[in-house]
């Protein structure tokens, strides 16, 4: 696993960090996980965006923001280099956004992306 380029490809925000944090607990085998971030095809724009709390696996890249791990697949970085992933609180919207300066086009929700 390359623990050298995570903070290159996605940046938590410390909202984003705080709230992964607090899910992550939830979770078995917390210490063992880290937050995912990946893309995969799907969408209206075809290309989605995805987060888990997964082990990491081989050919990842992974690296630590704020206490939190943060892995991301081979096939994802070359479309996530760059991003960051922020959670916003709002009444309608809410949650966790990813802002990718790869992203050609974006469908209305924000979950899927054209590049």
């Amino acid at each position: 696993m390359n623990t050298v380029d995570a903070e290159c490809v996605v940046t938590l925000t410390p909202g984003a960090a705080e709230q992964a944090k607090l899910l992550l607990a939830k979770e078995t085998d917390a210490p063992r996980k880290g937050l995912r971030v990946y893309v995969e095809q799907g969408g209206c724009s075809g290309m989605q965006y995805s987060l888990v709390f997964d082990e990491g696996r081989d050919g990842d890249v992974s690296g630590e923001q704020f206490g939190v791990r943060v892995l991301v697949d081979a096939f994802s970085v070359k479309y996530l280099r760059g991003s960051v992933l922020d959670y916003v609180e709002a009444l309608s919207g809410g949650g966790f956004k990813l802002t990718n300066p790869n992203a050609r086009e974006s469908c209305g929700c924000g979950k899927s992306f054209a590049t």
